[in-house]
């Protein structure tokens, strides 16, 4: 009976191990994907950074499957639309949803 028990213990031990590793994350993506989504929510964050006419701060950067989605709030419609553009050139980027507001 303990043998049982034990033997039931390692295999779900085993099991919490082993399955992370296959399963899929962040809305049915798999860990690969979400790596590559991280990846280019960077280099879009980072030429955000780079560029003095858009906001790091204020906008966010969220990627899905190589879709970009930006949201936030922009001081002019000029770095809303440099904030899409600068997106849009990214490597990896697939579309860009602009969800920014305009404050002014």
């Amino acid at each position: 009976m303990k043998a049982r028990i034990l033997m039931a213990a390692i295999v779900s031990a085993a099991s919490l191990i082993t399955l992370p590793a296959c399963t899929v994350m962040r809305d049915q993506q798999t860990a690969g994907a979400y790596v590559d989504d991280a990846v280019v929510t960077s280099r879009v964050k980072a030429k955000f950074a780079e560029d003095k006419t858009v906001s790091a701060m204020a906008i966010s950067v969220e990627t899905l499957n190589g879709v970009v989605q930006l949201s936030g709030f922009a001081k002019s419609n000029d770095e809303r639309m440099m904030a899409e553009k600068l997106a849009r050139s990214t490597s990896g980027v697939v579309a860009v949803r602009n969800d920014i507001i305009v404050r002014s």
